[in-house]
């Protein structure tokens, strides 16, 4: 049977969610209620995903990681470390312990903590000396924000206390793309501040006294550490880095690692003072471990007893520095245990276990097989283990339409180009799945389904590759949005512009003919990725608009069923993560539309679409 286009399903508004966002061939149920008066509810575990080897991910829908920077701290104070990992500027993503000290459980929380704003880093540190950890964080330009905590010891609320001054009244400078380190390394119950600099030195700030929130300049050249860099065996001034401190070797004092921009490894300065009040340092640093421990550099150091058997484990994020960044865009948060003496064992490179691509996902939810649920295909951007062009992998529902259970089936390298984008519809009108595939810079590519609506086979056809004009990194989205009967095309690109093709052929020979390069002078910022959608269920279609900074933008038709004329729509908004490419489609077969969405990250977002009278 030949799928019916979007315009002719009912209801209209969930016939276009379906269509718009995939080009799917088949539809869930009615869904009565339209997308404006949903509440989307972010879930890092609402159904299961399993690998290729069959093992489910524990939050398979968490997003992705690139850029880890992880601290842990008992933030509730029931005895256990929680964790917190900064992925995106300004956006704290906070993981509570819900198992024990000694086995840790981390079960996510929330993507923005308490809606705090961190710049680009934060640190958990008791700068009043009251008990309660507070917050500090980067705040433009290069100066040091500062929460205080004036919750009780088992729920914090943080409060703005303006920013770290010192005895001059001054606000206390650093370099912003530097983390730096709290510690009473000392021992004398004031609070040091380290802040690693560009060139490679380690400038040091005391509190003025107990509890003060001002901080004393100390010196410029602590100790006299100078990291120096080697590429290719030529010295080179270090950048950006990442401080930390913690007990190596179990000595009673504190040692620092450095994580830089320019060291593939981890740098450890051993502190060999006699007394914990007498701190002194080894100038000449350490590179930690061997090749387990070697990535792509700028590495963010977080040594802690994780497992409490009073050894000193340690985990790091990998922020990605002077070295290839594909080899870490989905290995990039590191755990160490260790089993004895200066002994490590690596157990595991992705630290929170979630399905990671590598870097900016495009997923489609599509019944590949014809079996009547939802399948699964996301696009990304290069490979992470063969770093040579992206892939399209194949998530098969080998649950049911309403618990749907996902497993890594399959794996596309169809086509050698980056920034994958697919786009599925039955553009011949064979009554299968087609598919259009955006890329970085290689067009638009058609894949004609040459197998079937149950096994389909793509085989690329020359001849209907479109070529828009000056547009890169396409991401195409196909939809009836005339009302004649064929599918339509949206292309998103670089510049943030949405380009239009309408099809002025017929639903079995398809004509793509350009109409305009920016549609309706829309403009998102960079990196456009449409959804066609009926927002407001008025039976128009809509445009939802991924983009490169945080949260979806949204243009309403005000125009006709056969004459679109798409203007800002401001009352219906996501939160969706930067770089996002939403789909909707109702995943779990229940009437009510969700989102998942793209990443930067490299995994996928789900957003559990939500009524009034909750769920149906």
């Amino acid at each position: 049977m030949k799928p019916t286009p979007a315009r002719l399903l009912a209801p209209a508004f969930l016939a276009a969610a379906l269509w718009g966002s995939a080009g799917h061939a088949t539809a869930p149920a009615a869904q009565s209620v339209p997308l404006s008066r949903l509440t989307f509810e972010r879930s890092v575990d609402l159904f299961p995903l399993a690998d290729q080897s069959g093992r489910p991910f524990a939050m398979p829908w968490l997003g992705g990681l690139d850029v880890p920077r992880p601290q842990f701290v008992d933030i509730d104070t029931d005895g256990d470390a929680d964790l917190f990992v900064q992925e995106y500027s300004n956006a704290l993503m906070f993981f509570e312990n819900t198992g024990t000290a000694g086995a840790p459980r981390y079960q996510w929380r929330s993507d923005r903590y308490e809606g705090l704003e961190i710049g680009e880093w934060y640190r958990f540190v008791d700068i009043d000396a009251d008990g309660r950890v507070d917050l500090v964080g980067e705040v433009n330009f290069s100066q040091i924000r500062f929460y205080r905590n004036v919750g009780t010891p088992q729920k914090a609320v943080f409060e703005p206390a303006g920013v770290l001054l010192d005895t001059d009244g001054e606000p206390v400078f650093f370099d912003r793309q530097n983390v730096p380190a709290f510690v009473d390394l000392d021992c004398d119950k004031r609070l040091d501040l380290f802040v690693g600099r560009v060139e490679g030195t380690v400038t040091r700030f005391e509190a003025e006294q107990p509890g003060s929130v001002r901080f004393s300049f100390l010196e410029e050249r602590y100790e006299g550490i100078e990291i120096v860099g080697r590429i290719g065996g030529t010295p080179s001034m270090h950048g950006a880095n990442a401080l930390a401190f913690g007990d190596y070797d179990g000595d009673g004092d504190m040692d620092l690692f450095w994580g830089d921009f320019f060291e593939p490894g981890m740098l450890l300065i051993e502190n060999v003072g006699a007394t914990c009040s007498t701190p002194s340092f080894q100038v000449e640093p350490v590179v930690l471990g061997a090749a387990s421990i070697l990535t792509s550099g700028y590495n963010a150091p977080a040594p802690i007893d994780l497992d409490q058997d009073g050894d000193l484990d340690f985990l790091m994020g990998v922020l990605g520095g002077a070295f290839n960044p594909i080899k870490t865009s989905a290995d990039n948060f590191y755990h160490w245990e260790r089993t004895g003496p200066g002994a490590f064992e690596l157990r595991t490179k992705r630290f929170l276990d979630g399905l990671d691509l590598g870097s900016e996902t495009l997923p489609v939810p599509v019944d590949l097989d014809g079996d009547g649920d939802l399948d699964l295909v996301v696009g990304n951007k290069i490979d992470p283990v063969a770093a040579d062009a992206g892939r399209l992998a194949v998530f098969t529902n080998e649950g049911t339409k309403t618990a749907p259970s996902y497993r890594w089936t399959d794996t596309w390298q169809i086509a050698d180009a980056y920034h994958l984008a697919p786009a599925f519809g039955d553009i011949d009108g064979d009554g299968d799945l087609d598919m259009l595939l955006g890329t970085w810079n290689q067009d638009v590519l058609f894949f004609r389904n040459q197998g079937s609506a149950r096994a389909p086979r793509w085989v690329k056809d020359e001849a209907g590759t479109i070529r828009p004009p000056r547009v890169s990194q396409a991401a195409p989205a196909l939809a009836d949005i005339d009302g004649d009967g064929d599918l339509d095309l949206f292309i998103g690109q670089a510049n943030g512009a949405i380009t239009f093709y309408r099809n002025e052929g017929t639903p079995r020979a398809p004509r793509f003919t350009l109409v305009s390069e920016r549609l309706d002078d829309i403009r998102v910022g960079r990196r456009s990725v449409p959804a066609v959608v009926d927002v407001d269920g008025d039976g128009l279609l809509d445009l939802v608009i991924g983009r490169e900074e945080r949260g979806a933008v949204t243009y309403r038709n005000a125009g006709t069923a056969t004459a679109p004329r798409f203007v800002e729509h401001k009352d219906f908004s996501l939160p969706l993560p930067p770089l996002s490419s939403p789909a909707f489609a109702d995943v779990t077969g229940d009437g009510v539309v969700d989102v998942l969405s793209g990443t930067a990250s490299g995994g996928v977002a789900l957003y559990r679409g939500r009524t009034a009278q909750g769920r149906k």
